[in-house]
């Protein structure tokens, strides 16, 4: 196989954007959607649906009570920012099945789709809380 196609095709399989996302959670699939940026961060704003762990707790023990038959997609602030990067490589370290979202918290208000907390501007705001 052509190494252009499997790259996209690998690109495809370990990312997700924010219509994919979105669209995958109203038809309720099985996917559990992570905020690996610190607990300051989650609680200033998150995605509504997210659940907080901090790339830097992404253990064999701090995430003992995931089953691992869920689809995990983690994110962050957005493209300046690698927490989710670092969250997905430890939990696919650990054998969960992950994705990272494109473009993160910023690109998923951008297009339109709910967070709870302060509506942050990313573009004008320095601490991503990685």
């Amino acid at each position: 196989m052509n190494d252009q196609i499997k790259y996209y095709e690998n690109k495809l399989h370990y990312e997700i954007d924010s219509w994919d996302l979105n669209k995958a959670l109203k038809e309720n699939k099985n996917i559990v959607v992570i905020d690996t940026r610190s607990s300051e961060a989650y609680a200033r704003e998150h995605i509504t649906c997210a659940i907080n762990i901090p790339h830097r707790t992404i253990t064999e023990s701090g995430v003992s009570g995931l089953d691992k038959t869920t689809l995990y997609v983690t994110y962050c602030d957005g493209i300046g920012c690698n927490a989710s990067t670092r969250g997905a490589l430890n939990l696919a370290k650990l054998g969960f099945s992950v994705r990272e979202l494109l473009g993160g918290i910023d690109w998923w208000k951008r297009d339109g789709y709910e967070t709870e907390g302060e509506n942050i501007d990313y573009k004008q705001k320095g601490d991503c809380g990685c």
